[in-house]
């Protein structure tokens, strides 16, 4: 198998929101993401994007953009409902959790201490919501 691009991880979830192109600026601000791509349509739609933060990458998608498709959605379409939830490490979980919930983030779980056991690891963690619905654990390990 043939490497992924270079700066591209194995896997690179993509996200949809019903309005990408402010989701994306909320990412930065609150999670601290960095925009690698964004690629807009004449109505400045986001058809592309890819977001970096500490070697992962994931992508972000305007929801609806592709007619007769009822996927993808955005959760705050489908009444809150959520599939998946994205785990991103950061270095410090207290800070990162101030500066998500200054940027506006619904604190779903306060940053706590998880202990896994001497055969595992301990880590902090928090889960943010955001704008649109998405849930989001952040985690540092301990």
């Amino acid at each position: 198998m043939d490497s992924p691009p270079e700066g591209w991880p194995r896997i690179a979830p993509a996200v949809f929101y019903d309005d990408a192109a402010a989701a994306i600026d909320w990412l930065v601000s609150a999670f601290g993401f960095t925009v690698r791509v964004r690629v807009e349509n004449d109505q400045g739609q986001i058809v592309h994007s890819q977001l970096a933060m500490n070697g992962g990458l994931i992508m972000v998608g305007q929801a609806g953009l592709t007619p007769g498709r009822t996927y993808p959605r955005s959760p705050r379409a489908v009444g809150g409902a959520n599939t998946q939830a994205l785990a991103v490490f950061v270095d410090d979980v207290d800070a990162h959790c101030e500066t998500a919930r200054a940027a506006g983030a619904v604190i779903a779980t306060e940053p706590a201490t998880q202990d896994y056991g001497k055969e595992y690891w301990t880590e902090r963690t928090y889960e943010a919501e955001d704008l649109e619905g998405h849930h989001w654990w952040f985690l540092q390990r301990l």
